[in-house]
């Protein structure tokens, strides 16, 4: 195990990308969907814990009257202080408002999760180093359609934009 990575809870705030039931019961790589739902469960109960902005991103499909069943939030995972961003691309910033209002809460470092790793995860991430963000990747928070595709982000994107950790790394402290 690496040292653990001590991050200030006034200027970080965690984005979890995707966990929706018609997601999560993808079949996914390299763990379950409920596994990743677990993790980002005890990272959003440390996050809130600490005072720290949870942002919860969900995916709608543009132009069609109704959305499939599943696409809401899991049931349990939202809470009322929560930032709830609903997002009609692979990423989570173009077309809302989740860089105003993470401004607006003096966030300048990001804590990624979610699925898919490749997809909307990378997405996200990639448009937040663009507009100057500090990144970190909780691998045991993420899965995608196949190992590789997770792995290949996490071992060679990821680290070029940001940290990568485990959840069991990471400490909110200022």
């Amino acid at each position: 195990m690496t040292a653990p990575l001590a991050l200030d809870p006034a200027r970080t705030a965690l984005v979890l990308v995707d966990l929706m039931d018609r997601i999560v019961a993808l079949p996914l790589e390299p763990r379950k969907g409920t596994e990743v739902l677990a993790v980002a469960e005890q990272l959003a109960t440390a996050f809130r814990s600490a005072g720290a902005p949870v942002a919860l991103v969900r995916v709608e499909r543009p132009g069609v009257a109704e959305q499939p069943p599943g696409s809401g939030l899991v049931a349990g995972l939202p809470r009322d202080e929560d930032l709830e961003i609903v997002k009609r691309t692979i990423g989570a910033f173009q077309g809302t408002d989740l860089d105003r209002r993470l401004r607006e809460r003096g966030v300048t470092t990001l804590v990624f999760g979610g699925i898919a790793t490749n997809l909307g995860v990378e997405s996200t991430a990639r448009a937040a180093a663009d507009l100057g963000y500090d990144l970190v990747f909780v691998e045991d928070a993420m899965a995608a359609f196949t190992a590789p595709e997770h792995e290949a982000s996490v071992t060679l994107d990821f680290p070029r934009l940001g940290t990568v950790v485990r959840a069991q790394e990471l400490r909110l402290q200022p």
